[in-house]
């Protein structure tokens, strides 16, 4: 399906928006000789995730909005857990909680509608819809490992398994985007190069700590 050009620029925003946030946590990885988990990088996850809501319900594309409903909510969770919420006021969290909830009540108010635009659609294929779910749940259910890993520690972290994860998913939604002619979710995918170099800081730490 070609949309029109505005739409386009809406995904690329939301992408720029997650590959700024990656750039930013490199930074202060390399600074920091470890992988961290900042502030900034939860709540640009946040803002981007509404964005690429957005995308997805204008582009009918059922495995965006997928995606992104598994890591929405953890977003939240580590900004929360980093005490960023302290000076929010209260209604702007709500907001942020129920739009997820309004996006797919408006999908679904006419289920006739949603079935045939978002799970029937002829430019999406049942088979290639299934695989681009597929890669927004390896790319997103780092997310899940993370929000576990974090809980277990008490603290906002970013395991080793979220970064490989990363890497998994990312490459089969270039190949997804590749097929569909989404431009906009193969350059999304850039940040594949953070998530390696990630990959290879935590074990450069261990390396130093003696751990490997």
């Amino acid at each position: 399906m070609t949309s029109p050009l505005w739409v386009y620029l809406i995904g690329l925003a939301g992408m720029a928006l997650y590959g700024v946030r990656l750039l930013v946590q490199w930074y202060k990885s390399e600074k920091a000789g470890r992988v961290v988990s900042p502030g900034i990088y939860w709540v640009m996850s946040s803002v981007g995730a509404v964005i690429l809501y957005l995308y997805g319900w204008l582009r009918k594309d059922f495995s965006i909005i997928f995606g992104e409903s598994i890591g929405y909510y953890i977003y939240m969770w580590n900004i929360s857990i980093l005490g960023m919420y302290k000076k929010v006021p209260r209604i702007l969290i709500v907001l942020q909680a129920l739009f997820p909830v309004v996006i797919i009540a408006l999908m679904m108010r006419d289920w006739p509608a949603f079935s045939q635009n978002f799970l029937h659609n002829p430019d999406v294929p049942p088979g290639l819809l299934a695989f681009g779910m597929l890669g927004q749940f390896t790319f997103e259910i780092r997310s899940l490992y993370q929000l576990i890993y974090s809980y277990r520690k008490k603290r906002s972290v970013l395991p080793l398994g979220h970064w490989v994860l990363a890497v998994a998913g990312s490459l089969m939604i270039i190949i997804y985007g590749l097929i569909r002619n989404d431009w906009v979710l193969v350059l999304g995918q850039f940040s594949i190069v953070f998530s390696i170099r990630n990959i290879m800081i935590h074990y450069s730490s261990l390396r130093k700590e003696g751990k490997v």
